[in-house]
């Protein structure tokens, strides 16, 4: 037992010939963990024993711990090289750590001394331009000299302008000239004129204090300027009154007739200037005038006597010269819009090339520009603009109401374009941008040019008119053939076509007499009878007009188009035209104009008339008409872009009122749960009269059909019998008229299918009931059940109801039932065809009195009860034979 562990020795060794080795990228590593590196030091020698267990001696086998040993040893070994090795690196790098220290100190130590000597320069250079040293005295001395010498000479000049005030007033009082200021005023410099405007106005202060008797009513004082009936100023006293009684000049209007000559020579000066193109001498005219009275006389001379209004003054009133093509156009809701009109557009593009040349040269002649370029504009959009724009709306408004709003459109998009290359030109800041002051004029002139027309709630209110009346105008004949047919709907049937008429030709005069009022004019008149379809009431006319067909009675998906397309016209040109803070209130105004227009006036019409038929199908003695559902399909198209649009256009604009939003939202959903509510009655509808017409041919259904005689081959030769064929082909009828009447990918078309699916399904369970079935009408059964499955499983309908074993497989269940023998019939019975008497009143109870639509669900199991396959069974020829009554005991 002690020899086995030493004859392994070798082995034992031969496993680590070498210790492990180690760096220390080993231990520097994220992914070092010390268990791990501890675990991998022994699992060397795991290996060994599990091997060992196997053996037969692996019990009583002992451990050598050698190997491990040594593994222990030889890693201590390493890791204390290691932790030499890594003492000797931190020592180095402590080293270069501490070196580098202390040459950061020095660094600092040399560029704080660099800041220091910096800083003393500067103060000293400082202190030389302040003179606080003695090397910078002279220089401060020197700028204090400056600064005397400038107020001293401020106040010679002061005293000089007093004296010659003085000497001015005493010219004027005392011997009633101002030769001094006529001097000054022609001397021809512009800053003596600046001189003499400023003393001018000075004097007229000063009589006004000292003299007031010059400046009171006129009708107090006589010829030599005294008061009548010895009035006096109420600052004279008593004492005064020998002053008083010597004549004394009229101040006040010496001064105020220099002040005028003063001004007329300076806007000849101005005007003079002007006409060459002198700049400079515009100017100096312009300041003083400006300093004399505020500049308004040279502004009014300088924008009344311009080029540009002195030329379009007889032009902006003439009459429009535009093709008349292009107003009918405008008038057109169907046509493309032309534009803006052509006087108007010539105007606006010269507006925008004068005010840009003329905003150069008033930055030139004027110190205070932008007032002056502000009456300019002024004066550009209140007359040449606003009158050729009133022209145009005019003429526009003469025409119609929509060209009206076309009109208004354009030109304010058109005139809104000028405003923005006037701000991105920059005026008199070009080319840097525009000032926020002159910015906010052109913003005002372009609202003021456009307030009359946004007043209150005028412009919705044409908006919505002229949608009313295009809709209107577009349903006419719609509306009158559904007034007709409601009208007529009691009347005997010999004069339903002479009444029909009537009531059509006396809608067209009401609705043409309509039109002749005031409020048409004869273009609109023209274009709204061309939109209804109708023809100008004419002799000639009258002859050759068609009348009204039963395709006007249809819906018609390009008819709502148009509408959304007028209606998405009048939205755009609001919200262009930003006519006010009303949005969501506009905008529920043309919701519910919408909503009564195509929804209840249109789509819902339609589908009333569409009840209106279904209600004689079940009754009906012929094959029914079902061409109403052709009607459905553009219903539902329509009604499907209503709400998109209302939903696109319309839902979006009140997003900042949740109580009108909330409104329309629900106004939305009523209208279309009232269409869908239709929609589904007439399908329902059609369902109901459908099977009631599978009913009656069923009823013609010959009693002998399946119990042939012997020898009638013709019948067993048939591949179904002539009732099986002519409800196949009433059902492919049906099926093709669903299939264009409703749209393909909706759910509408795979529902009532089903539902008449299981309909027929109930008709032929009752059906197979009633007719006693020999061998050979079994088999006549069996084709039939099958025709009718075939055409049935053809069908889009619900995968559950025509997929194997679904319920429509119950009726080759019920075919199989006639052609069978006992036995084979026994092992059917006994294979699951039926699932027990519980369920059997529930097929029967299915089918309505009438034999209508059933309401059949697709889950119900499409087995039969025992009391069902009774029925069947006992109406077999073969019913009394020993095989069936022994089979009839056991159910």
């Amino acid at each position: 037992m002690q020899d086995t562990p030493l004859s392994s020795q070798p082995s034992q060794r031969s496993v680590y010939p070498r210790g492990p080795s180690f760096t220390l990228e080993d231990f520097s590593g994220r992914d070092y963990i010390v268990k791990d590196f501890i675990e991998s030091l022994s699992e060397s020698a795991i290996p060994q024993r599990r091997s060992a267990v196997g053996t037969p001696a692996s019990a009583n086998q002992p451990f050598d711990p050698k190997p491990l040993i040594r593994a222990f040893e030889h890693a201590q070994r390493r890791l204390t090289e290691l932790s030499g090795d890594l003492e000797i690196r931190e020592n180095e790098l402590s080293a270069a750590v501490r070196r580098a220290e202390a040459q950061h100190v020095q660094n600092l130590s040399s560029l704080g001394r660099k800041l220091n000597q910096s800083i003393e320069s500067f103060q000293k250079l400082d202190i030389s331009l302040n003179g606080s040293g003695l090397s910078g005295g002279d220089g401060h001395l020197a700028v204090e000299t400056g600064k005397k010498l400038e107020e001293l000479d401020r106040q010679r000049l002061r005293a000089l302008d007093a004296h010659f005030l003085i000497e001015c007033w005493d010219e004027v009082s005392n011997r009633g000239e101002i030769t001094l200021l006529e001097g000054l005023r022609k001397s021809g410099s512009g800053e003596d004129k600046v001189r003499s405007a400023r003393i001018a106005r000075q004097l007229l202060r000063i009589s006004q204090r000292l003299d007031p008797r010059s400046w009171a009513d006129p009708a107090t004082k006589t010829n030599n300027g005294s008061f009548v009936n010895g009035a006096a100023s109420p600052s004279l006293n008593e004492n005064s009154s020998a002053e008083a009684s010597v004549p004394r000049k009229n101040t006040g209007e010496i001064i105020e007739k220099f002040c005028e000559t003063l001004e007329k020579d300076l806007l000849k000066q101005f005007d003079g200037f002007y006409r060459k193109a002198n700049f400079d001498g515009m100017r100096d005219c312009a300041t003083v005038l400006c300093d004399f009275n505020g500049g308004a006389s040279v502004i009014a001379l300088f924008v009344n006597q311009h080029q540009f209004f002195i030329d379009r003054s007889q032009l902006v009133t003439e009459e429009l010269a535009g093709d008349p093509d292009t107003w009918e156009k405008l008038a057109d809701p169907d046509a493309v819009l032309p534009g803006v009109e052509p006087s108007l557009q010539s105007l606006v593009d010269e507006v925008k090339v004068v005010v840009q040349e003329e905003s150069a040269i008033i930055k030139r002649a004027f110190s205070y520009h932008e007032e002056v370029l502000g009456r300019f504009l002024q004066r550009v959009f209140q007359q040449s603009i606003q009158q050729r724009l009133e022209i145009v709306l005019e003429k526009a408004n003469s025409v119609s109401s929509l060209a009206f709003l076309r009109s208004l459109q354009s030109s304010r998009s058109y005139i809104s374009a000028l405003v923005d290359d006037l701000k991105a030109h920059g005026l008199t800041e070009h080319p840097d941008p525009i000032s926020s002051q002159m910015a906010t004029i052109l913003d005002q002139q372009l609202e003021d040019l456009f307030v009359p027309y946004f007043a209150g709630s005028s412009y919705v209110e044409r908006e919505r008119r002229n949608l009313e009346e295009l809709y209107t105008s577009l349903l006419f004949k719609f509306t009158a053939f559904h007034a007709r047919r409601k009208k007529t709907a009691t009347t005997f049937m010999a004069s339903l076509a002479k009444s029909g008429s009537e009531l059509l030709a006396s809608a067209k005069e009401a609705y043409i007499n309509r039109l002749d009022s005031s409020d048409f004019t004869p273009t609109q008149k023209r274009m709204l009878l061309q939109v209804a379809g109708l023809k100008e009431p004419s002799d000639s006319a009258k002859q050759t007009e068609p009348e009204f067909t039963d395709e006007d009675g249809l819906l018609s998906i390009a008819f709502a188009k148009r509408m959304l397309k007028w209606l998405a016209e009048g939205v755009g040109r609001g919200l262009e035209l930003n006519v006010g803070s009303e949005t969501p209130k506009d905008v529920a105004m043309l919701l519910h104009l919408l909503l009564t227009m195509m929804g209840e006036g249109y789509v819902e019409v339609s589908l009333d008339a569409s009840l209106d038929m279904t209600t004689s199908l079940e009754s009906a003695k012929s094959e029914p008409d079902f061409s109403y559902l052709h009607n459905l399909h553009p219903a539902i198209s329509i009604t499907h872009l209503m709400i998109m649009s209302i939903n696109t256009v319309l839902v979006p604009l009140v997003a900042g009122s949740i109580t009108i939003r909330r409104e329309m939202e629900k106004k939305t959903n009523s209208a279309t749960t009232r269409v869908e509510e239709k929609i589904n009655t007439i399908e329902q509808r059609t369902v109901d009269g459908a099977l009631a017409w599978v009913s009656k041919l069923l009823s013609s259904q010959k009693r002998n059909d399946f119990r042939p005689r012997e020898g009638d081959t013709a019948l067993l030769e048939l591949l179904q019998t002539p009732t099986c064929a002519s409800i196949c082909a009433f059902l492919g009828r049906l099926h093709t008229t669903n299939l264009t009447s409703l749209p393909p990918g909706g759910s509408n078309i795979r529902n009532l299918l089903t539902e008449l699916a299981l309909g027929m399904r109930s008709l032929l369970l009752e059906h197979f009931k009633r007719f006693p079935v020999n061998a050979p009408g079994g088999l006549m059964i069996m084709k039939d059940v099958t025709r009718y499955v075939e055409l049935l499983k053809s069908w889009d309908i619900d995968e559950d109801v025509k997929t194997v074993s679904g319920v429509l497989d119950v009726l080759l269940e019920v075919g199989s039932l006639f052609v069978v023998g006992p036995e084979a019939l026994r092992e059917k019975l006994r294979g699951g065809t039926t699932n027990g008497g519980t369920r059997g009143p529930r097929n029967n109870s299915n089918a309505d009195s009438r034999g209508g639509a059933t309401r059949s669900s697709p889950n119900d199991s499409i087995g039969l009860s025992v009391s069902e396959v009774k029925a069947y069974v006992l109406r077999r020829d073969d019913c009394n034979s020993v095989g069936m009554q022994s089979l009839l005991s056991t159910l």
